[in-house]
């Protein structure tokens, strides 16, 4: 190699994510042993749900019950998005179409305006399906996906409003204009509208909500409130809660993670800085966090029972013989930390990609990795859906296996970046 080609290698090697090189092992295994885990079960998910393309797998009720949802709820985008996944790791072509199939059974869903989630439902399905199918219906449908959602959206909140107005005998599940943490997960729709559309108005509205959410959601530690109500007149804040935690004050486990996940997008898409400083400061938090355990699997809430916190439902700790974990959660955080990574550098670049490396080793053993004895159909165990409702409690969830995935597909792409760094430093070590 002469000289001009390997000072252009050492240009390059600088551009690498220093990330990539970090948690390499011989045994790094926990990929295919999920995956491998995870083919039996969505073979037999397949298998109960052939033919019905109208009932999107959520939960269990029981080992062999399934919990459905219909197609209007929030979850029905996961299910498609996980074949995609499978046929993205294995590429057997088996996979592609049930995906195809599964992803074709929410196409009325682009007109949905009863609710926030059509970011869920619709990029997770279509939005992977693109990818490996440019379909102009595909773009099509995303399109009207993104210009129904924006129907949600008032420029006086300057937010996408999440759930519908509610009047309750309470004054705090009295709603005017509730916008929910979770929200920020849907904003990833808007950026690909205005990317491929050449409108600016999708991208407008995503990052007046992102920073709308940054003003009020996030406490000065940047934990996280679920819900923030808003006067649809004035745009003024009404009142805050943390409706799935344990209390208004607490940190419900999951909202941190949309979190941490919805602002590192929001920064890839925008390269504001502002983002990124909200992105790891949640990070930082749900990491350092004096509460979460030592496999990094956090509870449902990092205070739960916690003194100083009131919870407004009636808590019985000794319902628990211990405080039930969600692994949803980790796996939300795990792919948003392999991605954060990539965005900072040094020290906190390689605590970020370690500390999500070590979430999946802990999803994929034997602790949280179904392996058929526990249920037929889903990948994790013990993912807490909404405890204080008494709902889905140590039970697998099907956005749980989504972003546990997506997580696994992202460290798999951050190895083979890793093989090409090495390749690089050992070209640069030969001209020493």
């Amino acid at each position: 190699m002469n000289f001009f080609k390997r000072l252009m290698y050492v240009s390059y090697l600088l551009t690498v994510p220093v990330v990539s090189c970090f948690s390499q092992q011989p045994d790094d295994n926990f990929v295919k042993r999920s995956f491998d885990a995870a083919e039996p079960l969505y073979r037999n998910l397949l298998h109960k749900t052939s033919g019905s393309f109208a009932l999107y797998p959520h939960s269990l009720y029981a080992p062999d019950s399934i919990k459905y949802y219909g197609i209007d709820e929030w979850t029905g985008g996961f299910w498609p998005g996980i074949l995609w996944y499978m046929f993205e790791y294995t590429k057997d072509t088996s996979w592609k179409r049930a995906a195809t199939a599964w992803t074709g059974s929410l196409e009325a869903n682009q007109f949905n305006t009863n609710h926030h989630d059509i970011g869920f439902m619709m990029y997770c399905s279509y939005g992977n399906a693109i990818r490996f199918q440019h379909n102009a219906a595909y773009r099509k449908i995303l399109l009207q996906s993104a210009e129904s959602l924006t129907k949600r959206y008032s420029p006086v909140v300057g937010c996408i409003q999440s759930w519908n107005k509610r009047k309750s005998k309470g004054d705090k599940n009295t709603w005017e204009y509730p916008v929910i943490m979770d929200n920020m997960m849907n904003l990833e729709l808007l950026f690909y509208a205005s990317r491929v559309s050449n409108d600016p108005k999708y991208r407008q509205i995503a990052i007046s909500h992102a920073g709308k959410t940054m003003q009020h959601h996030l406490r000065k530690d940047l934990s996280s409130y679920h819900v923030v109500n808003y006067d649809p007149k004035t745009g003024a804040v009404l009142h805050k809660q943390t409706l799935q935690g344990f209390s208004d004050e607490s940190t419900w486990a999951r909202g941190q993670a949309w979190g941490i996940y919805g602002f590192t997008m929001t920064y890839r898409e925008t390269g504001d800085k502002r983002f990124l400083k909200t992105a790891t400061g949640m990070a930082d938090l749900f990491l350092q966090h004096k509460n979460l355990p030592k496999d990094k699997i956090p509870y449902w809430d990092f205070n739960a029972g916690e003194p100083g916190f009131t919870p407004d439902w009636e808590f019985d700790p000794a319902r628990f013989t211990e405080t039930p974990r969600d692994a949803s959660a980790a796996a939300i955080a795990s792919s948003a930390l392999i991605e954060l990574s990539t965005f900072v550098s040094g020290k906190k670049s390689r605590r970020y990609y370690d500390a999500a490396v070590a979430i999946l080793r802990s999803l994929g053993s034997d602790a949280y990795l179904n392996r058929g004895a526990a249920n037929k159909y889903f990948l994790l165990k013990h993912s807490t859906g909404n405890l204080p409702s008494n709902r889905e409690i140590d039970v697998p969830l099907i956005y749980a296996d989504y972003y546990f995935l997506e997580a696994l597909l992202r460290y798999e792409r951050s190895k083979k970046k890793y093989d090409r760094t090495a390749s690089l430093q050992s070209d640069i070590a030969k001209m020493r």
